[in-house]
């Protein structure tokens, strides 16, 4: 990992995800990319792209200019090259566009407010993000003064298509020297024996040699619910999960987390492109 990517919009839960890339980046000798996206209207954007920019255009990146000035004289990032970067498209495809543009290796994002975890995933800028990121995606909710990760949720039907996200998430364990604790959750609507669950992760994990894990399996009314009270039950520092494009996170936060879960879901989530 040499190269992370920040979206920033100045807010508290920017910079929380932005301390959180400043220790990864000083832990693994990694640039950060802080990227802040205009919301402009379309005929400034079209007036930026042919240098004849109107003054109101002008004035917002002039003020992001001196908010990145502001950032980059905080003391955590001491030591660390930071690039700045400022797109005038509000979408989640310039955060896409600037990590292919600069071989990103990944993306630590910040998530807002108690609803956060919800509106993380469903129907946002951020979600559509991690369903079209070949990269990981850290998603940080609050400030964490020195991260780290001894225990690693990794959770997961355990079918062979989620055999690269596993790779990539001993990878991150070994970087954290995290203990992985593999979870697969079962539910009336899909159901397997304990015995057949534990078979299915044991083939799984067979060609690996990574051994500092536990299988767990867990019974509850949802994947989604299950993930969380397992989390919450063992004190987990991260959950790790697979998206698959399109359906993955939608599919994985279907809506059905009551909102009390989603306030107690503070834990940070890093998702793995299958």
């Amino acid at each position: 990992m040499k190269k992370i990517l920040v979206p920033t919009d100045f807010s508290k839960e920017a910079e929380n995800a932005l301390k959180v890339a400043a220790q990864l980046a000083k832990k693994h000798d990694c640039e950060i990319y802080l990227l802040h996206m205009l919301e402009l209207p379309l005929q400034e954007v079209d007036a930026l792209s042919t240098h004849s920019a109107l003054p109101e255009a002008m004035f917002f990146m002039k003020l992001a200019h001196q908010r990145f000035e502001e950032v980059m004289a905080s003391e955590f990032l001491d030591g660390i090259i930071v690039h700045e970067t400022v797109k005038a498209n509000n979408t989640f495809s310039s955060v896409i566009d600037t990590c292919h543009e600069n071989n990103v290796d990944m993306i630590v994002m910040g998530s807002h407010g108690a609803s956060g975890f919800k509106e993380m995933f469903i129907g946002s800028n951020a979600e559509k993000v991690v369903r079209t990121s070949d990269i990981p995606v850290l998603v940080i909710k609050n400030e964490h003064a020195n991260f780290t990760v001894d225990n690693f949720v990794f959770a997961s039907d355990f079918k062979k298509d989620n055999k690269e996200t596993y790779k990539q998430a001993v990878d991150f364990a070994k970087s954290f020297n995290a203990k992985i604790h593999l979870l697969m959750v079962n539910t009336a609507n899909s159901f397997s024996t304990t015995e057949e669950s534990n078979k299915r992760i044991k083939a799984f994990i067979k060609d690996y040699t990574f051994d500092n894990y536990t299988i767990n399996i867990y019974n509850d009314e949802t994947v989604e619910k299950g993930i969380l009270n397992f989390s919450k039950m063992i004190d987990a520092d991260l959950i790790g999960i697979s998206t698959h494009g399109r359906q993955g996170i939608a599919h994985f936060f279907n809506g059905s987390i009551s909102e009390d879960l989603v306030n107690h879901a503070k834990r940070p989530v890093i998702t793995f492109k299958i």
